[in-house]
């Protein structure tokens, strides 16, 4: 239970913000010191759509993240942008969010005499850019260190964040320049929406002596400006947060000292100063496992001041970028300098936790976040998906990092499931679907991509020798035979919800995580990763094992058409296909037969169809990994109804995109046709926001497409040595630099891109990423893999092995 406060209590606060450097802060009556309107409006996450993130680099001590590695402790705090404003911000383990959003409040009266408010999530009345505070002469990003211009649209002012993480502490640091065009002083504000220990309805909020603070349990955030706050108030958001009065009054209503003992969705709000033309504010969010820590952390910045930290953060980043030697041959690969690369290489990196070193996460974001409620804790995208996890490793050995490979390699024994698995009653050396760093489970279905992933991996390392022979046959007998037999024979899963016979090559759920049966992407990796746990096991010493692995690759090698390529399709008639001869792999079908004409499952509120009217790119992970030639005759006779954008909108996969200023235009796919997992073409609204099953969502294109059919077309070239200088230079104009256009500002690479189908509300621009999740580390991951691909005129996925033992 919180003490009431009193009298004493709220005299010690007030002297508390004087003591700060302030002398202007208006003390509470004693009637209205507890903020009104508990617990506040509901809370939701923030706009998924990121222009950046940000977390310090930290050194890995032997394979793991150590206080003893650096000279201050290992900074835990992740960061995000996104509309211009600081959004979830997160300390702890990376999918631990303490706040949802900051914004900055500018007051003031115009040369007119008319009094106005501008807050930061108005942006219709800004005009927002984003930028890295450090870049070299080419403009590549150096640190993921921002800054953030917001130009007031009527020319009164123009406000510059610039944000950054404390490298040895646990602190967000905040730079505001303000700059007036106006007579008469500016009042500038902060108000921070706290969402302490993932959610935002359990959380308390005071004003102290050492800045405002707000906490759940023994989890603390604590704002501290540089000079304290010349005002201060907390409360309850939407209720009593004071935001309102301050676009309306351009004051503080009633300032509040305390929340009380009420818990629920809290605001902070702290007066920063007057602005005379010009007026510059330091102000940081630390969080701790205490008050006294977070209040200590905050005081250790600030003293450090802005440039120390600054250039503590900047050389953290430059130093691990000089690590990656790739980097300056791959630059002339790419058809933007560079730049994207550099960003990649960081945000990939930037995307792992810092307690379980290894653990790679699919993005740090909360996907169509601003509809998503937040009453609960939600990881969203911040978690381990095993298959993200492996595109996200490969491309840190493209670009150099063979450290971080490594350490993933090695970290994914702890979401293999074991006897000891909690819950487990079934067979093990499956790979959870969705797990949070710390391996607590989260989603539960086989995927078998997911469970061949691994060893195709360890493959690469061990011929890349960052895993030596001792170390390949210890992770053999540890991890990846358990995999392979699972691989091999299948089994009973059975833990939580899922209790399921899995009999391989037919898998519960394929790579888009919504249908069961026989999947062309699925069957590729299965039977990579069998041919790879064949050479493994022979290496150890497993003869018998390996014989068996190798001989199940090529039986389900010999039924990948048998099972997948349908002879009589249906895109002529049911998609109006001008290219179809009824030739092609389908998505994936649920029974043995192609041709038949049965259905597969309803899913994200489309209903369900004839299999042979569903395609994707999947048949083209069967050449990036060896399994089937660039010319084999199912995989020439696919491409056309691939690439075919005359069908039906509902069916299509390709469409070709264009960008002003820019000659050409450049290819994007959806996942699949029939495809619901995205906005809803008749209503505009997010996916989900009116449930999960709405008729009208419809899944958009996502731009890694573009780099798997860039890696078909190297693989395409190199076959027939056609691979020219011309080749290249075509490769990069069309595919490269088509992943780099669907960047948004701050060189975030998206999940999804709006191509013009359906209502617009929110006003996206064509081939601008959505509200889905930005960034994308597979999508990121992709980028650089194509690159580097390029650069060395093969695909870098690619396991000469698998081509060699199946022919």
């Amino acid at each position: 239970m919180r003490k009431t406060i009193n009298k004493l209590t709220i005299a010690l606060l007030t002297a508390g913000l004087v003591g700060c450097g302030n002398t202007t802060y208006n003390s509470q009556t004693e009637v209205d010191t507890i903020a009104p309107g508990a617990p506040g409006e509901k809370p939701f996450w923030a706009y998924s759509g990121k222009t950046g993130i940000g977390t310090s680099y930290e050194a890995y001590k032997e394979g793991q993240y150590s206080n003893q590695a650096h000279t201050g402790e290992v900074s835990k705090v992740w960061f995000s942008i996104a509309k211009g404003m600081i959004t979830e911000t997160m300390f702890g383990l990376i999918h631990q969010a303490q706040l949802k959003d900051l914004q900055m409040v500018i007051t003031g009266t115009d040369d007119e005499g008319k009094a106005f408010s501008v807050k930061e999530s108005d942006v219709d009345a800004l005009d927002i850019s984003v930028d890295y505070l450090h870049k070299d002469s080419a403009g590549r990003p150096l640190s993921l260190a921002y800054k953030i211009t917001s130009k007031d649209k009527l020319g009164r002012f123009v406000l510059e964040k610039h944000v950054f993480t404390d490298p040895d502490g646990q602190s967000l640091f905040v730079r505001s320049q303000i700059n007036s065009s106006i007579k008469s002083p500016l009042q500038a504000y902060v108000s921070a929406n706290p969402y302490i220990n993932n959610n935002g309805v359990n959380d308390f909020a005071n004003v102290t002596a050492n800045g405002l603070v707000a906490n759940e349990g023994d989890n603390y955030l604590t704002m501290q400006a540089k000079g304290g706050f010349a005002q201060a108030s907390v409360g309850f958001t939407g209720k009593s947060d004071n935001l309102t009065s301050l676009m309306e009054q351009q004051k503080l209503a009633q300032s509040y000292t305390s929340t009380g003992e009420t818990a629920g969705n809290v605001s902070l709000l702290g007066k920063l100063g007057e602005v005379n033309h010009s007026a510059q504010f330091d102000f940081v969010l630390s969080f701790g496992k205490s008050q006294a820590q977070s209040a200590k952390q905050a005081k250790q910045t600030l003293d450090k001041g802005y440039q120390a930290v600054l250039d503590a953060y900047n050389g953290g980043w430059e130093t691990y970028l000089s690590q990656l030697t790739p980097l300056q041959r791959l630059t002339q690969f790419s058809a933007d300098q560079g730049k994207l690369l550099h960003t990649s290489a960081m945000v990939l990196k930037a995307q792992e936790d810092k307690t379980y070193a290894g653990a790679l996460i699919a993005s740090l974001s909360n996907p169509w976040g601003d509809t998503v409620s937040a009453v609960e804790g939600s990881t969203g995208y911040k978690a381990v998906w095993v298959r993200d996890f492996y595109q996200v490793a490969m491309a840190f050995m493209a670009m150099g990092d063979v450290h971080t490979a490594k350490t993933a390699f090695e970290y994914l024994e702890k979401v293999q499931v074991k006897d000891s698995t909690p819950g487990n009653k079934g067979d093990t050396g499956w790979f959870l679907q969705k797990t949070h760093v710390d391996g607590e489970l989260e989603w539960v279905g086989v995927q078998l991509d997911q469970t061949a992933m691994p060893i195709m991996l360890a493959w690469k390392l061990y011929q890349a020798e960052v895993l030596s022979e001792q170390e390949l046959t210890y992770w053999y007998t540890k991890m990846l035979k358990p995999a392979a037999d699972f691989l091999v024979h299948g089994g009973k899963a059975k833990i939580l919800w899922n209790d399921t016979q899995i009999t391989p090559p037919s898998t519960q759920q394929e790579r888009w995580e919504e249908q069961n049966g026989y999947s062309p992407s699925t069957t590729a990796a299965v039977i990579s990763g069998l041919v790879t746990a064949s050479e493994i096991a022979k290496h150890s010493g497993d003869v018998a094992a390996a014989e068996r692995y190798l001989e199940v690759a090529q039986q389900y090698d010999k039924q990948v058409e048998a099972l997948m390529f349908t002879s009589e399709g249906v895109l002529k008639e049911q998609a109006q296909s001008q290219a179809s001869d009824g030739r092609y792999f389908i998505r994936i079908g649920q029974d043995s037969d192609p041709n038949s004409n049965s259905k597969i499952n309803s899913n994200n509120g489309r209903e369900g169809m004839n299999k042979k009217a569903i395609i994707d790119g999947g048949f083209l992970e069967l050449v990036r990994y060896g399994v089937r030639a660039a010319d084999a005759p199912s995989i020439l006779a696919t491409l056309p109804e691939y690439e075919d954008e005359s069908m039906v909108d509902n069916l299509r996969v390709k469409y070709s995109f264009t960008f002003d200023g820019v000659e050409g235009s450049f290819p994007g796919y959806r996942r699949y046709g029939n495809d619901g997992y995205g906005e809803d073409e008749v209503t505009g609204s997010n996916y989900a926001e009116g449930g999960q099953n709405t008729p009208g969502q419809r899944g958009r294109v996502w731009p890694f497409f573009t780099g798997e059919r860039g890696h078909y077309e190297i693989a395409a070239a190199s076959l027939s040595n056609s691979l020219s200088a011309q080749k290249v230079q075509n490769i990069k104009q069309t595919y490269v630099k088509g992943m780099e256009l669907f960047a948004n500002e701050g060189m975030m690479l998206p999940e999804q891109v709006w191509d013009n189908v359906g209502v617009n509300p929110k006003g996206y621009a064509f081939g601008e990423g959505t509200n889905s999740a930005t960034p994308l580390a597979w999508t990121h991951a992709e980028y650089v893999k194509l690159v580097r691909s390029l650069a060395d005129k093969q695909v870098w996925d690619h396991y000469p092995v698998v081509e060699q033992k199946l022919k």
